[in-house]
């Protein structure tokens, strides 16, 4: 019996010790990288903001009628966006037209009265030649003609008046008529049809501006530098702008303009960088990453490409390859190297962004060894 327990271990150690032994190695990502991120020079987080933007409200005061336009809605410069009820500056253009056409008749009239006393002159003129009348009904008549000539001055100096009080009012009147000051789309309304509507928003229950706007095509990223860093960066300067709303796309842009003074209660500068094409899916408040660049970046080095660490690609049978780890095991994967960036080096193969590889992979690793991964 012992004898045979004695065989049974022996022949399970043998078993045990021609087992396959894991061989603990050090991993690391296979990532995705772009070529322009060689040329950085600092980073910086910010917001999208409309450089041209405006708040919209009326000059009068009264109730909003009419509002023809949402959320969203393109607008172009002049066009009537909305309406507050004109009734009363109605009223009063209308009585100011009144009051100009009585004023013409008013001229008129004078102007009759005058070229009649004209007349009455010349023939007083006349009679005084033949001493038919005296000097004395001459004289009243040349009176006449001043009192006449006078007359026509204020009549038409009355008209004047009517008429500016006319274009007040008809001011007044194009008040009520809320229009976009420039091409744009509406981003938010903040009163409804029915609402009362003032300058003077501190009214209860008033409102101040009807809607607020921005021209889309002056779109900029406001980004904080800090002081310490002002060297590294100024006006012109290329740069990078990612959102994160949009990761997969990377726009150029320059830095426009530096406000000159600094934040003392954070210690930065605020940074205005233009993009230099503007995209449609690019709204205001979204949240930006800037990378400013040493130099200019073409859209190919904008592309992204699949980089690992340098040290992960060997050489095994006069080919470049990496060992990635594939359900415990690694996988000779044969790659193409590209340019390096950084730490990373880009490569080309059958790979994607996310794979584990061996890192340092030792000359006894072979593909589809057994391999645990170690900790660091």
């Amino acid at each position: 019996m012992l004898a045979v327990l004695a065989l049974v271990v022996l022949a399970a150690g043998g078993w045990y010790a021609m087992q396959p032994r894991a061989q603990a190695v050090q991993t690391t990502p296979v990532v995705t990288t772009y070529p322009s991120q060689q040329y950085v020079v600092l980073n910086a987080t910010g917001y999208v903001v409309a450089q041209r933007k405006a708040a919209i409200s009326s000059k009068a005061t009264g109730r909003l009628e009419w509002l023809g336009v949402a959320e969203g809605s393109r607008v172009k410069e002049g066009e009537i966006i909305a309406r507050i009820d004109a009734r009363d500056v109605t009223a009063q253009a209308q009585s100011a037209e009144a009051a100009v056409r009585a004023a013409r008749a008013n001229v008129q009239q004078a102007e009759v009265e005058h070229r009649n006393a004209q007349v009455e002159f010349k023939r007083n003129q006349e009679l005084v030649e033949k001493n038919f009348i005296s000097r004395s009904a001459l004289d009243t008549a040349k009176a006449r003609v001043d009192r006449a000539q006078a007359g026509v001055a204020s009549a038409q100096a009355n008209l004047n008046a009517a008429l500016a009080n006319a274009r007040n009012a008809q001011v007044s009147v194009d008040y009520t008529q809320i229009r976009a000051p420039f091409d744009g789309v509406i981003l938010s309304k903040s009163a409804n049809v029915g609402d009362l509507v003032t300058p003077f928003s501190s009214a209860s229950e008033s409102k101040g501006a009807v809607v607020t706007m921005a021209d889309m095509s002056t779109l900029e990223v406001e980004a904080d530098v800090s002081e310490s860093s002002l060297a590294k960066v100024h006006v012109g300067q290329p740069a990078e702008i990612v959102l994160d709303a949009l990761p997969e796309t990377r726009f150029r842009g320059h830095i426009s303009r530096m406000v000159p003074t600094v934040d003392r209660a954070k210690a930065t500068v605020m940074t205005k960088v233009s993009f230099d094409e503007i995209d449609a899916r690019v709204l205001p408040e979204m949240s930006a990453k800037v990378s400013f660049l040493s130099q200019e970046v073409t859209p190919a080095q904008q592309k992204p490409l699949i980089a690992v660490n340098a040290d992960a690609i060997v050489q095994r049978d006069g080919r470049s390859v990496v060992f990635a780890v594939r359900d415990t095991h690694a996988v000779a994967v044969p790659v193409t190297p590209g340019v390096k960036i950084g730490d990373v080096t880009a490569i080309s193969g059958e790979l994607k962004s996310g794979d584990k590889v061996v890192a340092k992979p030792p000359a006894s690793l072979a593909n589809g060894a057994l391999v645990k991964t170690a900790s660091k």
